[in-house]
């Protein structure tokens, strides 16, 4: 009901009160304002987010040990080889 009411009211500002000049760029500076709003939350975040771990510190060896395990008791489950 409120977004009806809200239309509404818009129409009546555009369209039939003296202030229709007003409401339009009350409208463009509250759609510019936001869009620039939008545009300077994102450079803060990727202004002020830490960068991420490097490569070096993460032990890939132990993950890659764990998952060939796991396909190989797939792969012995199903009765397939590597090779086809």
């Amino acid at each position: 009901m409120g977004s009806l009411a809200g239309v509404v009211i818009y129409y009546w500002l555009l369209f039939m009160s003296p202030w229709a000049w007003l409401t339009i760029q009350v409208s463009a500076l509250l759609a510019v304002g936001m869009c620039l709003l939008i545009m300077a939350w994102i450079g803060y975040t990727l202004a002020t987010t830490p960068p991420p771990m490097p490569l070096e510190d993460f032990d890939f060896e132990a993950d890659l040990g764990e998952e060939s395990e796991e396909e190989s008791e797939e792969t012995e489950e199903s009765g397939e080889t590597e090779a086809g």
